[in-house]
């Protein structure tokens, strides 16, 4: 059974969770605005993997008895100055969700549910992924600033990303 802090908690971060996705659907739109299709798949990829997360998080609720509370999710900027700042935004995001997440790993273990902390291990290793990716894309975006040939060829890249299943639900289906 989960505390309540930690039911709290993770209902707290599905609620983020839906957030970061509408916030990268929104960066996606206003990519697509700009004329970067490819850096807009990227931004929807993003999207559909933070619902992923958030679906994650319920059935782990679910699996424990626990009730999952929907949350109004606040709205999200709508338009950046330019790609470069949307990742950086990304960046800065990403290490404040795996500050929650490590959150979510401290009441784990503060209340010796193991079950838990396993399945939170996961989200540790996918928050380190998503911090590279965004500085991976900084370092993209910087090294291309000024190109308009390098930033063609860095978006028909973006546009070749595709979206594979997080293994926790690969597996529960």
């Amino acid at each position: 059974m989960l505390s309540t802090k930690l039911h709290d908690a993770i209902n707290a971060q599905v609620n983020a969770e839906l957030w970061s996705a509408y916030l990268y659907l929104a960066m996606s739109l206003d990519a697509e605005a700009k004329g970067y299709k490819g850096v807009a798949n990227w931004f929807y990829i993003q999207f559909q993997e933070e619902q992923a997360h958030a679906r994650i998080f319920m059935n782990y609720l679910n699996s424990r008895d626990a009730n999952v509370e929907l949350l109004p999710i606040e709205a999200v900027p709508s338009t950046w100055e330019s790609v470069l700042e949307m990742y950086k935004h990304t960046l800065e995001h990403e290490k404040k969700v795996t500050s929650m997440i490590q959150n979510l790993v401290a009441i784990a273990k503060d209340d010796k549910d193991y079950a838990s902390e396993n399945r939170l291990i996961w989200f540790i290793d996918e928050q380190i992924e998503e911090e590279e990716s965004a500085r991976d894309m900084i370092f993209n975006l910087e090294a291309v600033e000024g190109n308009k040939y390098g930033m063609y060829m860095l978006d028909k890249e973006l546009a070749s990303r595709v979206y594979n299943v997080p293994s926790p639900l690969a597996t529960a289906e």
